[in-house]
């Protein structure tokens, strides 16, 4: 029996680094992993969106993760990237300060209401793994609150 793609990516998460904290995204999500580029800002828009950029001819929305997480600003460094997810058929942009690796978890918790001081329903899993354990973020909550 073959084992669709989507399958074989279900239970894969990508990990990404926001300062010293880890977090996880599905890897199903995930469309394709960036370097930084110029955002162009938008004005009166919401407090954690960078602003918009051009993605081979696609106006792709960037949100900043440090921003939504309401955590302190940090320069831009060069590791930082713009994870480009797919959520609802359209492309998003998230700024992290850096992408890790792809891992699958020996074991997945629900998370609690306050993790390491961001709001719990961020969250929808704590994952195990061999560095410890990692936040699993919910898409739909970072992006649309």
């Amino acid at each position: 029996m073959e084992v669709s793609q989507q399958e074989q990516h279900q239970d894969q998460y990508i990990v990404i680094e926001l300062g010293a904290e880890k977090y996880a995204l599905k890897l199903a999500e995930v469309y394709e992993i960036i370097k930084m580029q110029k955002i162009t800002a938008i004005p009166n828009s919401k407090t954690f969106l960078e602003g918009v950029t051009n993605i081979r001819g696609r106006i792709v929305p960037i949100i900043s993760l440090r921003k939504r997480f309401q955590l302190k600003e940090a320069p831009v460094i060069p590791k930082a990237r713009i994870v480009v997810v797919n959520y609802n058929e359209e492309m998003i942009g998230i700024v992290v300060d850096g992408v890790k690796q792809v891992i699958k978890f020996a074991d997945i918790q629900p998370s609690s209401e306050i993790v390491s001081g961001v709001d719990g329903s961020y969250f929808e899993g704590i994952g195990q793994s061999e560095e410890g354990l990692i936040g699993i973020l919910n898409l739909e909550h970072v992006l649309v609150g």
